[in-house]
């Protein structure tokens, strides 16, 4: 009796908890609601443990730490638990400057003989795996199992008989070709081919154009490859099954948008819970806020997998929007990603990532109760942030939401023109931020449309704010300006910011709205910046708070 009164109490708990969240999937009373994450967690791919939990990887392209590794009980309440990728390879590309869309494509997650494997695409090195034996641990230094470019988004199978099989697809942008996917055999430690590519799927055939994302699986004798097809923003599922690894395969599309407002539901993993039933988790491409993630019921027909709801019984499901939790071998507490930080260790949080390969002077943590992000040295012909490395950004965690950042600015005498900020980063950007300006700082609004195409920021002037103190330092005094940044995320990606210089008591309006819109194939992200002109000594800003709320 005791047990399940704290159970119960336990359970309301973490629903009150979850109030203060601006996305809950959880509904509380055993169902949940789709997207079961409202953050940009593209190209999902699950693997269920012999315990019973659930982890799952994503695409992190250019941002590092790469390879987010998130847990889940009950594929409903997920948290961020880990990455496998500190930063990416080969260094001497990845730290020169960011790289928008390169990196990680398309990591799938696989469990074999007490290890995890992670294999993805880079379109211009390769294909790299990492491994491990516990996914919340240490991984392995990435292995480049097979150089060459064009090579995306692979999924490994160890068949029954020992011998190991790599399926994957080709980017048109690096091969000059696309809708093709291509199996073949590694050696036995699955570090390097031992076979040439066979073709199995050619979706140049004027029905199934723009096929990508393989995943490989086996199940009563058939292999199977799931795939997506018909682009991310209106495309549809197909799985294909063969008695034979090489094919031929049939084809079969398994889920498609139908009459949900769910659009393009494709791309992602299927695996199977506690009960035995199974499930897919995938994507819905929603422009400035990512590819959000999906969980649907999936049913086995003739052995064919149907996906969603299948109202018409031809074999093609719609994504649902609300359904009933899959089982679990626990309870499990609601739970979400992160997304505030008070920053009271030495370690960042696990939801912010860099927009480049991490530099040892971007920034340091500490134990002092604030994170210390220090202004990029801007090169004489800087145009934009399109070009800043060392963003500390995370992901919009859902339609509507409001963050909040507690910042000291920081800048010397000879740091003048230091801008520091909070952003709203994509191909479009907006930031508010604190100039050092003589004696003062002032308070602007940057704004830039299409920056990867090397366009000018527009300057707004908002107010002039008076240091909160000036002290020696050095040769040169030190200003500092402590103030409070905020953006709220309306529908639609509409962002206003505000600010405050009094501890919050009073709210300034700071310029227009302006409409958030996606990276390089990644959402919007927002977060904190900092960067020096070129000729000027650095500036910094102390971040003490980045709360993020419904």
């Amino acid at each position: 009796m005791m047990r399940h009164t704290a159970l119960i109490l336990a359970a309301a708990l973490s629903l009150a908890a979850s109030a203060r969240e601006a996305w809950v999937p959880d509904l509380g009373n055993g169902r949940y609601r789709n997207p079961v994450v409202h953050a940009d967690y593209s190209d999902p791919d699950v693997v269920r443990t012999p315990e019973g939990d659930y982890y799952m990887t994503a695409s992190s392209f250019a941002c590092t730490p790469g390879l987010p590794i998130l847990h889940s009980t009950d594929l409903v309440n997920w948290e961020i638990v880990n990455y496998a990728l500190p930063a990416l390879e080969p260094r001497e590309f990845y730290d020169a400057a960011p790289r928008h869309g390169k990196g990680v494509w398309a990591p799938s997650i696989r469990e074999h003989a007490g290890e995890y494997y992670i294999y993805w695409g880079d379109p211009d090195f390769g294909i790299f795996m990492v491994k491990t034996s516990d996914p919340r641990g240490e991984w392995s230094r990435p292995v480049l199992v097979k150089a060459g470019r064009g090579m995306i988004d692979p999924t490994p199978l160890w068949d029954d008989d020992g011998r190991v099989y790599l399926v994957h697809a080709w980017a048109a942008s690096r091969s000059g070709f696309n809708s093709v996917v291509t199996v073949m055999e590694l050696n036995s430690e699955g570090t390097e081919p031992i076979g040439e590519p066979v073709l199995v799927m050619d979706g140049n055939d004027g029905v199934n154009h723009t096929v990508e994302g393989p995943k490989l699986y086996k199940r009563n004798g058939w292999y199977y490859i799931f795939a997506p097809a018909g682009g991310v923003e209106q495309g549809w599922q197909l799985a294909m099954r063969s008695r034979s690894i090489y094919g031929p395969y049939e084809v079969r599309r398994v889920m498609a948008q139908g009459d949900s407002p769910v659009n393009g539901p494709h791309q992602g993993a299927w695996v199977d819970d506690a009960a035995g039933d199974s499930w897919f988790l995938h994507f819905q491409d929603k422009g400035p806020y990512g590819r959000v993630l999906h969980l649907n019921p999936m049913r086995w027909v003739d052995d064919w997998p149907v996906i969603g709801e299948d109202k018409d019984g031809d074999g093609c499901g719609t994504p649902v929007l609300t359904y009933r939790k899959p089982a679990s071998v626990a309870p499990s507490a609601v739970k979400v990603p992160a997304t505030s930080d008070t920053f009271d260790t030495h370690k960042l949080g696990l939801q912010w990532e860099w927009h480049g390969n991490p530099g040892l002077d971007y920034g340091f943590g500490s134990d002092l109760g604030f994170f210390r992000l220090y202004g990029w040295r801007a090169p004489e012909d800087y145009v934009n942030m399109w070009a800043v490395p060392n963003l500390l950004l995370q992901k919009f965690p859902a339609e509507e939401f409001t963050a909040t950042a507690k910042l000291r600015v920081s800048a010397k005498a000879s740091s003048e023109g230091a801008v520091s900020g909070l952003v709203v980063m994509g191909w479009d950007y907006s930031a508010l931020a604190l100039e050092k300006r003589g004696e003062k700082f002032v308070l602007k609004r940057l704004t830039c449309k299409d920056a990867e195409q090397g366009n000018a920021e527009v300057s707004e002037e908002i107010a002039e704010i008076a240091p909160t103190r000036v002290y020696s330092a050095g040769l040169y005094p030190n200003y500092e300006c402590d103030i409070q940044l905020r953006v709220r995320v309306e529908r639609g990606a509409e962002c206003r910011f505000s600010y405050s210089t009094d501890g919050g008591r009073h709210w300034h309006d700071a310029g227009a709205a302006f409409r958030a819109r996606q990276g390089k194939w990644i959402g919007a992200k927002v977060g904190m910046f900092s960067v020096a002109p070129a000729g000027a000594d650095r500036g910094w800003a102390d971040i003490y708070e980045f709360v993020v709320t419904r």
